[in-house]
């Protein structure tokens, strides 16, 4: 409100003198920010150093989530075999390699990891064998043994 004041009554007053007062506008314009804001030189010099370490901090912290996150693409991208991103490994470099999984996701991987050690070992593919239906085998077997003797007989070299 003193603003509006002073712009209204100042600008007037200015008009009426012809611009002579205007050495009081000039100390008033050059006020520093700090007293701008109620604050001493010191403790505006130290608000500004929070604000910079504020900031300095943040992205640091924002720097390390998306090297997390580009950990876990990558994790993918091994895991489905995808082609690699430059950008991520970038990521994970600026973030010293001091990047670790999720602890849930990296529960998840290991049990992803164990379910496929089980199919791929030797007692996964015993119990699918168990599943297979071996009379059908068989017939198919006894088919192709049949249609090798006819055309072995029809051979005319032997």
């Amino acid at each position: 409100m003193a603003f509006m004041v002073k712009s209204v009554v100042g600008g007037q007053l200015k008009n009426l003198t012809g611009g002579l007062g205007g050495g009081e506008e000039k100390t008033e314009g050059e006020k520093s920010e700090a007293a701008a804001q109620g604050m001493t030189r010191e403790e505006f010099e130290e608000y500004q150093k929070q604000l910079v370490e504020e900031k300095m901090e943040r992205d640091a912290n924002f720097a390390q989530k998306k090297a997390e996150r580009a950990t876990v693409r990558t994790h993918f991208r091994e895991k489905y075999r995808l082609p690699k991103n430059e950008l991520d490994e970038s990521q994970i470099q600026l973030a010293a390699d001091d990047v670790e999984l999720p602890k849930e996701l990296a529960k998840m991987i290991q049990e992803d990891n164990e379910e496929e050690e089980e199919k791929d070992s030797v007692i996964a593919q015993l119990s699918n064998i168990q599943n297979l239906d071996l009379d059908s085998i068989k017939d198919k077997a006894q088919a192709t043994l049949e249609d090798l003797k006819q055309s072995a007989e029809k051979c005319s070299i032997m």
